[in-house]
């Protein structure tokens, strides 16, 4: 049960995962808004550039579908004809279509950015032979990823069947209308139509896309999702093994230990409670403000401190309130603050009498 339960995904994604998946160009975003937004745009440039495009739409169909035009070609049909006639239809048609394309494409652009921010990844280009695996495939074919994408395209179908039906319903007689007038006044009534349905459509799909962010930010947090495990694991990658960065500290605070040992024989008198702290003082006049702690230790170490005293001949003075306070309020390498000045004073002149020497000046 235990074994279960670690490989369940229940943890957030790490920001560091996250990373890693926007390298691999795994982001969430909703393709829905951007078709959406870009049908609407579309439409609304029809709609707004309406004379000008319709103009230019319709000079280009009258000439290419004209009796006289379609004959000629007919009469001359080769191959490098055929070319000519291509590429003669192309430079014609895109000054119609190429402004439309190009605001679509940095609109595109924009929505894109806007979604996921700038980013710029090769992984996606990268071939992926498990996209072409039969196995994977059919895996893929009965997905909950699948099915999702099943219900909105039916629910965006369902739609744009609904607005197209009333649309045509309610404009029947428009068309039939159509019927009695010039071509061109009939090709200019059916593009109105058709952007004013365009629009609408693309409204409610832009809706629908609202829903759809939502949904493709919850899935992407899900699939990111980490077992305990894999953060453990992460930590450990990040921050380094527990055990290792234990063995450090252990080593650290040995080293420091030592240090701070090898400052005990210059120390001037080592105050004790006696048998749980031990700080040992020192001062030099002229060069200390005031006394400064050079070694300091509980238990073990204060034992210590206490025998490598005894060794180098440094008096050792019993006052368990100084030492607790000594201990408690000052760090190695700190002088002692003014509170104390006076009882550790006393304890100078005691050790100075005792020891029949006066601070020395080093």
């Amino acid at each position: 049960m235990s074994q279960q339960g670690s490989g369940e995904k229940t943890e957030k994604a790490s920001k560091k995962k996250k990373e890693d998946a926007r390298k691999r160009g795994e982001v969430h975003q909703s393709h829905d808004l951007v078709s959406a937004v870009s049908l609407t745009v579309v439409f609304a440039l029809v709609e707004a550039g309406y004379a000008p495009f319709a103009e230019k739409l319709q000079e280009f169909l009258s000439h290419h579908l004209a009796d006289g035009y379609v004959l000629a070609q007919a009469d001359n049909l080769t191959p490098a004809m055929l070319q000519s006639v291509y590429r003669n239809t192309l430079l014609e048609i895109l000054p119609i279509v190429l402004p439309l394309m190009l605001i679509v494409m940095v609109v595109d652009t924009a929505l894109h950015v806007a979604q996921v921010g700038p980013m710029l990844t090769t992984e996606r280009i990268k071939p992926n032979f498990s996209k072409i695996s039969p196995i994977q495939g059919f895996k893929r074919l009965f997905s909950s990823v699948t099915v999702m994408e099943l219900i909105k395209s039916l629910v965006k179908t369902t739609t744009m069947g609904v607005l197209i039906s009333r649309a045509t319903t309610g404009d029947v007689s428009r068309f039939l209308e159509m019927m009695y007038l010039q071509p061109d006044r009939a090709f200019s009534s059916l593009i109105r139509l058709c952007a004013g349905l365009g629009i609408q459509i693309g409204a409610a799909l832009i809706g629908f896309a609202a829903v759809d962010i939502f949904y493709q930010w919850w899935k992407y947090e899900k699939d990111l999702r980490m077992t305990k495990q894999e953060v453990k694991d992460e930590n450990k990658q990040l921050e380094g093994d527990p055990q290792i960065k234990g063995k450090i500290r252990q080593l650290q605070r040995r080293m420091s230990t030592q240090r701070m040992m090898r400052n005990v024989p210059d120390a001037d008198v080592v105050v004790t409670n006696p048998t749980h702290f031990a700080v040992a003082l020192r001062y030099r006049e002229g060069k200390d403000s005031a006394p400064v702690v050079v070694a300091k230790g509980q238990d073990l170490v204060a034992q210590q401190i206490k025998k490598i005293a005894r060794e180098s001949n440094v008096t050792i003075v019993e006052n368990k309130p100084v030492a607790r306070a000594l201990y408690a309020a000052c760090e190695i390498g700190q002088a002692i603050p003014a509170e104390l000045y006076q009882a550790i004073a006393d304890i100078l002149i005691y050790v100075y009498k005792v020891t029949n020497r006066m601070p020395t000046a080093k």
